[in-house]
């Protein structure tokens, strides 16, 4: 007796509509075409493989032709109707179906007395088991054969329409982590930034003090009015060629008449400038709604290599900044595999507690370490590169740093405005709302919300152009983004609640004010941040896979668009990267700087270059075509925007106490 076979005798309902029962394996054209489909007799055909197979909105006899679910009820309708017949099996005695209206469906089995389904009018059907015993209800168990596997929001502890209580500790516990894993990133960011302009550790402290404070600022309004999901907010490191640019001009212009420290300050003045300028361009974006266009045709398809390039984008702040000290990183990255995944598998007593403080426990027992092996003079006689990423007291940012210090606007000097700055600036505006764009559709599956609309992936974008405004007031240095291993970090606490990450937000504006304590915090060795990194990135990754459940995946099609976007967005920027490395300037070089840069900017970021061709191809090939259409997953899209789940998270806070929950 085939599989199939098997799975028709169990699978019998009772039709709520048409008031039919008979096994799914046939599907004759529901009399009420409007109602709900419940049943076998109200199931439209499978929108990708036109194959009458779908029951309950997932496919129950193994469809050979297509794995996808189905969720819309209006489906195409059979143009024929398969007639109903007898189905035997070997060894039973009789197994009789009843035509289209009629009352009852009784299939007997071998050694089996009688299989009832309830008539019409009753709310469930009962089956009699074998021997006799009580009637029960016959619900489709998730997991099995050819049924839906399930969802995220199922498996989180806390989705975003969720908060724990402010009395609940490990509140505070999940919203340090948040702030540990963003102390973290800025310190890599900001870095950078004073490095190319040549500062000292009193400027990094400087940097790092107004990151903290402009991340906790910026997250709290994106939570507030921007997408209004739980997402942090970071340094952007986007901006890193035009910084470059910059800082080569300024060195330039004053190698003699200024010293180091002047300099310094004229090079972050004119990155103030720019990064106003960029920030209005990324306000005109999200507010004016031209950003609402591109969000209206971004389709499920399009969104796959958007969303995976922006976690395995970022794969050079991964295990090569492990690698710069493997002694420190591969232990920190051992110690966190550890710790997450496999300890609260063996101590299932405590596996809440420790999820709560597995990051915190990981940092703290390598940085330990770390410590001890800077006291004993393991890194006296290294390089200096190698004392740079190993030693626990290189950063020197808590000498540099004051006790209390609240950060002040503009402490670089007035703002220097160029229109070469700007422009290239604007370039670096524009990708890192590409990538926000990514973070904000992986987040919103990882803290079991609705796909986020259109509305409020605008409203985003203009939040973090004023995110990217308080960044050049406080003179960080960068622009704002969406954090990409805060996002991940939802992923592995499995705790989406907005009440969280504004508990990390707190945190972070009250550590940029305590500047001795900040500076701790973010002396964290740089091979400990890469392994959280190599950790936290795959989370976003694998999430951007997640949205192949839209898509018809068996179309050549669609597996043209996914793969050539792929492709180009890990290729494209490679090849620009080592052009660079091999000739010191990119492979456009023209007599205009900003133009240089703009096309580096552009063609250098994965996830920008693999949004463009994904977003091309998906609206240029066969577009109006009603199967691509399915194929891409827009059908489901649009029904996800209207629902009324999706307004209760995304619509604007109301009152004074939405603001905190």
């Amino acid at each position: 007796m085939g599989n199939d076979e098997m799975r028709v005798e169990m699978w019998v309902a009772n039709c709520t509509c048409c008031q039919h029962t008979s096994p799914l394996d046939y599907f004759p054209t529901c009399p009420s075409r409007s109602h709900p489909f419940h049943c076998c007799q109200c199931v439209p055909s499978c929108p990708f493989c036109l194959q009458n197979k779908l029951a309950f909105g997932y496919c129950v006899l193994s469809c050979s032709f297509c794995p996808h679910p189905s969720t819309a009820p209006d489906g195409p309708t059979p143009e024929t109707t398969k007639p109903v017949t007898e189905i035997s099996n070997p060894g039973s005695e009789t197994s009789e179906t009843n035509k289209p209206g009629s009352e009852t469906s009784e299939t007997t089995k071998p050694g089996d007395k009688t299989t009832e389904t309830s008539k019409p009018g009753d709310e469930t059907p009962k089956t009699t088991k074998p021997g006799g015993g009580t009637p029960e209800t016959t619900k489709p168990s998730r997991g099995g054969p050819g049924e839906p596997h399930r969802s995220t929001e199922d498996t989180i502890q806390f989705p975003i329409s969720t908060n724990p209580s402010w009395s609940n500790p490990k509140l505070y516990g999940w919203g340090f982590q948040h702030c540990l894993v963003n102390v973290g990133s800025s310190l890599v960011v900001s870095s950078i930034m004073v490095n190319i302009g040549r500062g000292g550790n009193v400027e990094k402290a400087k940097a790092v003090q107004a990151s903290l404070f402009a991340m906790g600022i910026n997250t709290m309004l994106q939570i507030w009015i921007g997408t209004r999901l739980s997402v942090s907010m970071e340094s952007s490191q986007a901006y890193t060629i035009p910084i470059i640019s910059i800082a080569l001009s300024t060195f330039s212009n004053y190698s003699d008449s200024l010293d180091s420290h002047q300099r310094y300050e004229e090079f972050m003045r004119r990155v103030q400038g720019a990064s106003l300028i960029s920030s209005i361009f990324q306000m005109v974006i999200g507010f004016s709604g031209l950003g609402k266009y591109f969000a209206r045709h971004l389709s499920p398809l399009a969104s796959v290599p958007l969303v995976t390039l922006t976690g395995l984008g970022l794969y050079v702040r991964g295990f090569p900044l492990v690698a710069k000290s493997i002694e420190i990183g591969l232990p920190a990255l051992a110690i966190l595999v550890f710790l997450t995944q496999f300890l609260p598998r063996i101590w299932k007593a405590k596996k809440e507690m420790v999820g709560q403080v597995a990051i915190v426990l990981s940092v703290s027992i390598v940085w330990i370490y770390a410590e001890i092996l800077t006291a004993a003079g393991a890194y006296d006689n290294t390089t200096q590169q190698t004392q740079t990423y190993s030693r626990t007291d290189s950063s020197g940012l808590i000498d540099a740093a004051p006790w209390i210090k609240i950060p002040l606007p503009f402490q670089w000097g007035t703002p220097i405005f160029e229109a070469g700055d700007a422009l290239s600036m604007m370039a670096a505006s524009l990708v890192a709302v590409i990538e926000s764009s990514g973070t904000f559709l992986a987040s919103s599956k990882l803290s079991g919300a609705p796909p986020i609309p259109p509305s409020a992936l605008t409203r985003g974008i203009g939040t973090q152009g004023i995110g990217t405004m308080i960044d050049a007031v406080f003179g960080t240095g960068n622009g704002s983004t969406a954090s990409v291993e805060d996002a991940g970090l939802l992923g592995l606490t499995q705790v989406g609640s907005r009440r969280v990450v504004i508990v990390s937000a707190i945190f972070l504006v009250f550590l940029s004010m305590l500047g001795k304590v900040g500076a701790f915090f973010a002396s964290i060795p740089l091979p400990i941040v890469g392994a959280l990194h190599t950790l936290l990135f795959p989370y976003v990754a694998s999430t951007g896979l997640e949205y192949l459940e839209y898509c018809n995946v068996n179309s050549f099609r669609s597996k043209l668009i996914l793969g050539f976007s792929l492709f180009m967005g890990l290729s494209v920027p490679q090849y620009f990267k080592e052009y660079v490395f091999l000739t010191g300037h990119g492979p456009v070089h023209t007599g205009s700087t900003w133009f240089n840069d703009v096309i580096q900017v552009i063609f250098s970021s994965p996830p920008t270059v693999a949004l463009i061709v994904a977003f091309f191809l998906d609206r240029t090939h066969t577009p109006r075509a009603r199967s691509t259409w399915k194929d891409s997953g827009r059908h489901l899209k649009e029904q996800s925007d209207e629902s009324e789940k999706t307004r209760e998270i995304y619509d604007l806070i109301t009152s004074l106490g939405d603001m905190c929950s």
